[in-house]
């Protein structure tokens, strides 16, 4: 029995779970879809398949049976970020539907022509040869894959399913260097807060300012350097980074892969705008800033905090752009189609 709970299994140990997420749900299913296939190509042959066959379809069932278990498998924190599981979903369905291929009778050959044609125009360039010859040979055939085009098939979809995996494996890698990067500067922005509070001499004190000598000093919060005065700055220049996010969310878009690159771009937002409303009030202080060298009040202070918290923004957007880019290269279904720029896989103007 699998270990999840509150899952149905079926003859064939598919399972239909509930509170799972997404990703499992559409895994699990395309594995249901897959072991029918296979069911249906036996039954095809009442009389048994080929020795040859029957050792294809017996490795099919162990790539979905692995399949399952990826899948099916309760999730642990390094599992989540080096993404096994997925991977060895993925990889154990890509193979089985590579092996299926090996077995569809030569009268239903056909009509997969236009399957394995969009797997490798999504996924492999224009220059790739496998790709090259069998779109000629369908070209040729009317889109009809043939017993002859079988072996070429076979080995263009692999091909493409790899390529697939690859672009997944960066899409993680991305993530995960997102979440290091969210990580990290959470924990800095903590340690700077924490040291304000034990020492508010060495840390806070470089956010006040003295509009003029003899005066006293101008603190966000007062006249004396607290740890509180470094906690308000951050609040605001990390609100400040969750406005300008919202902001940013119009050129966002959503993810068909399961890792959760959109959402780590806006949380990293804000930490960077915590350490941006500080990093900036630190400089005025050292009159880095010419003609900008000491605020004369604390709403002042917290002003300037709330606009370096909104200026990061320039610098997260190039993390945007390099997530769109990680994001676009990996082609989900009918990706090449929908292609609104008018430019074909090679750079082409079409």
């Amino acid at each position: 029995m699998s270990p999840t709970k509150n899952t149905v299994l079926d003859a064939d140990q598919d399972v239909a779970g509930y509170a799972r997420s997404s990703w499992w749900q559409s895994t699990v299913a395309h594995i249901a879809e897959l072991q029918c296939q296979l069911n249906r190509i036996k039954s095809l042959r009442p009389q048994g398949l080929p020795q040859y066959e029957e050792e294809i379809a017996a490795k099919i069932e162990t790539h979905l049976n692995a399949a399952r278990q990826a899948a099916d498998r309760k999730k642990n924190p390094w599992s989540v970020i080096s993404g096994a599981d997925i991977d060895r979903a993925f990889a154990n369905i890509h193979r089985a539907e590579t092996k299926i291929l090996r077995l569809t009778p030569e009268g239903e050959l056909g009509e997969l022509g236009p399957f394995v044609l969009a797997n490798a125009r999504q996924h492999l360039g224009a220059e790739d040869p496998r790709r090259a010859r069998l779109e000629a040979q369908l070209q040729n055939n009317g889109n009809k894959l043939t017993e002859e085009l079988r072996g070429l098939a076979v080995t263009t979809l692999l091909a493409a399913q790899t390529a697939e995996e690859t672009e997944r494996a960066k899409a993680r890698s991305f993530r995960n260097i997102l979440l290091a990067s969210v990580m990290a500067t959470a924990v800095i922005a903590g340690v700077f807060i924490l040291w304000a509070f034990l020492s508010p001499s060495s840390v806070a004190s470089n956010i006040c300012f003295t509009p003029e000598p003899k005066k006293n000093q101008i603190c966000p919060i007062g006249h004396r350097a607290t740890g509180q005065d470094m906690l308000i700055v951050m609040a605001f220049g990390s609100a400040a980074a969750a406005f300008a996010a919202a902001v940013s969310l119009k050129k966002i878009q959503g993810t068909s892969t399961p890792y959760s690159v959109p959402l780590l771009l806006v949380l990293l937002r804000i930490p960077v705008g915590a350490l941006a409303a500080l990093m900036g009030l630190v400089l005025i202080h050292g009159g880095f800033i010419p003609g900008l060298s000491n605020l004369d009040s604390g709403p002042q202070i917290i002003a300037w905090a709330i606009l370096f918290g909104i200026l990061q923004e320039s610098v997260t957007r190039l993390v945007d752009r390099q997530g769109k880019d990680v994001l676009d290269n990996v082609r989900g279904a009918e990706r090449e189609f929908q292609c609104s720029t008018g430019k074909s896989d090679t750079g082409e103007v079409n």
